[in-house]
Formats: C-alpha cells, structure tokens, sequence
C-alpha cells in the first residue's frame, strides 16, 4: 500500500535502523532508571533530579534539530558513528562522575551525541521503500532491545556498583559502530538533474510549522515526564521493590509491542486520524491511572496499556511524515521537537510532583496529551493523502 522508491528493508537496514534510533532515543527510554541511579548516587530530590535528566534530553533534542537538515543529505553513516564516539566518552563521564557538576556535564556531552545518532536514524526511516513496515519493525525492535536495557543498567548497577550501568551503555556503542554500516542514505542533494520544481515543492512542504512542531514537543514532554518517574511512582505509591518495578516496566514495554502491530492495521481499517485519536485517547487514560494508583496491578494494567497506544501513536506519526517527506528531514525534525519535548518533560514533571502531588500531575498530563494531539492529527490526515500519491506531483505535496 505505501510501497515506493527507497531501499529494500533487509535484515541489515533493519538492524541498522533498530540500533540508531534504539541508542540514539536510548537516554529518553532508560531514564527512569537513571533518574532512580544518579538520584540515590549523589542523594538529589526529585526536582534536582529531573534537571539532570533534562540537561541530558535537551542536549540530544537540540543537536537532533541542528542536524535535521545535514541528514536529509548523504553520509548519515559518518553522522551516526561521530554521534556514537562522542555519546560513548559521555557515558563513561558519567560512570565515573564524583560530584553532581561533572555528572551534568558528562550529561550534556553524551546528550549531544546521541542527538547526532537520533537524527541520522530517524531520517533514515524515510529512505526505506515502505514507510509503515520500517516504522513499525524499527519501532518494536527498539522497544525489544530497550526492554534488555532496562532491565540490564540496574542489575549491572547492583552487581558492578552504582554507576556501572553507564558503563554498559558506553559498551552499546561500540557495539552499534558496525552495525550502522548499512544505514539508508539520503538524496544526493537538491542539484539533482531531475529534482527541478518537485524538489523545490517538496524541500518547502518539508518544513513543518512551529504548531506542530510544539504539539510534538508538548506530546513527549507529558510522556517522557511521566516515563521518567514511573519507577519512582511506582515504589512509592505501591510498595513495589525496585527490582519489581523495573521488570514492569521492561514487560510492558515488550508486551506493548502489540501497539507496533495493531496501529498500521487500525490505520488501514478505520483511517490514520481515527485511529490515532482513539490511542490517544486511550494513553491520556491509563497514564493518569497509573500516576495515582495504589495498586499493583492497577499499575501494572495501566504501564501495559500505556506504552501499546505510546507505541501505536508513535508508528503512525513516523510512518506519516515518511511518507509527506522521503527525504527524512520531516521525520529528523519531529523526532528534534519530541526529544526537545523529552528534556523539558522530566524537570516539569519533577517541579509538579513536588508542588501539588501525584492527583493534580495525573490531570495535567492527561490534558497535556489531547490538547498535544491535535497538530499530529492534522499531520496524519497529510500523510493520508500522501500515501494514495506513491510518485506525487509538484503541485499535490501535503504541506504540514
């Protein structure tokens, strides 16, 4: 259905895409435990937390933004391995960390690696010759991969010392360096022969405006935030051990891999913006029950049905500025607003739970997530029509 010009998605694209955008995202998706790490490491309350995690997400959102452009171009290879050296000298910075200044630098170095990796792989999903696959295969291997994380930087934590988990992160990175090897490239550049007023057209419509690109910002900040302090929500408030939490966590993000699948397929059936606003809606809900729940298995229930719909979104948002911009600088830029929305998610977050309590941030966040919707659904309704259009015409490229 959304088959077009772009590399074929083989095993080695596909591992290729699972490793950037799992490596380059990695600091969002394993903050929780590194919020719970450096926190009990150099004793900081939540709010001051928060702020270390923010310096570490919006050094990765900035540098995702400022590359969106140059990786729209070739040598997204080169891009995504310097973003692995430098990220790797970050992550080993902050494994040895002995104050809390060192730790917001070390932070802030390896923030602004991986924000090279991030925008390199995400621009990369649009090279593919379907974008609704490479979205929804990249998507789930980086929640299978980020799930082993999870589980693996507080074990190593544990066993090796507090600390160590950034070590193994570090390790993930040399590990990566081959593997990026068959990263889709980009365009040869605007001065191709046949690119004339087409590219032109496509160039500008490749430019999202500012209203969507805060309502992705304001999406991931009210998700990362409440991701962020899921682990510590969920001791506090359940009496869940740490170790229990973690698995939680880890399990719902492999059982989420459900959303992965089931939101092409709903975006098939019922249409994209119907769909989404239904896993919207449905992700406003379970992530307020789970900020002021009690129970278990109330949790637990709400951190399953969460992530799903997380994910659901998530696909169908990539697939669809894939498919308005082949190029990949729509998908490098929204990924940018989102990573930027991430940094900022944590420290409101964090300032929140502080001031009012878990009852007003559950209906912050709630609000937070459908009001932030909106623009995406707009977006999606573009890349609707995109997708009837497999070699669109100059004067019919969805403007975002």
């Amino acid at each position: 259905m959304n088959a077009r010009s772009g590399s074929a998605l083989t095993l080695g694209v596909a591992v290729a895409l699972i490793a950037g955008v799992t490596l380059g995202n990695g600091g969002a998706n394993v903050m929780p435990v590194f919020v719970d790490d450096f926190a009990t490491r150099f004793a900081l309350s939540d709010s001051t937390a928060g702020l270390v995690a923010a310096t570490q997400l919006m050094a990765t959102a900035v540098v995702t933004l400022l590359l969106a452009k140059r990786a729209a171009r070739p040598g997204r290879v080169r891009m995504a391995r310097l973003g692995l050296a430098v990220s790797g000298a970050g992550f080993l910075g902050a494994a040895t960390a002995t104050d809390s200044v060192s730790l917001v630098l070390a932070n802030l170095v390896l923030g602004a690696g991986l924000g090279a990796v991030y925008a390199a792989a995400t621009a990369a999903l649009a090279a593919t010759d379907d974008a609704d696959k490479a979205s929804a295969v990249t998507i789930s291997g980086v929640v299978g991969v980020t799930a082993l994380l999870i589980m693996g930087v507080p074990a190593a934590n544990h066993d090796l010392g507090e600390g160590s988990g950034f070590l193994l992160m570090a390790l993930c990175c040399a590990l990566a360096w081959p593997l990026l090897r068959r990263l889709p490239d980009g365009p040869s550049g605007p001065a191709a022969p046949d690119a004339g007023s087409a590219g032109t057209a496509a160039a500008a419509s490749a430019r999202p405006s500012v209203l969507l690109l805060v309502g992705t910002g304001l999406l991931w900040s009210v998700t990362q935030g409440a991701w962020s302090y899921a682990s510590v929500l969920g001791r506090q408030h359940t009496g869940m051990s740490h170790s229990a939490v973690s698995a939680v966590l880890a399990v719902s993000s492999v059982v989420a891999l459900v959303g992965a699948a089931v939101g092409p397929l709903c975006a098939r059936h019922f249409g994209r913006m119907r769909s989404m606003a239904a896993f919207v809606t449905a992700q406003a809900l379970a992530m307020a029950a789970l900020i002021v729940t009690h129970d278990p298995v109330v949790f637990t229930v709400a951190a399953v049905l969460w992530q799903g719909c997380q994910l659901a979104v998530l696909v169908q948002m990539l697939a669809a500025a894939a498919l308005i911009d082949p190029t990949g600088r729509l998908v490098a830029s929204l990924s940018g607003a989102g990573a930027l929305g991430t940094g900022v998610g944590p420290l409101a977050v964090g300032a929140i739970l502080d001031g009012a309590g878990a009852g007003v941030l559950s209906i912050v966040l709630a609000v937070g997530t459908f009001a932030a919707s909106l623009p995406l659904l707009r977006m999606t309704v573009a890349g609707g029509e995109a997708t009837t259009d497999e070699q669109p015409q100059p004067g019919r490229v969805p403007t975002v």
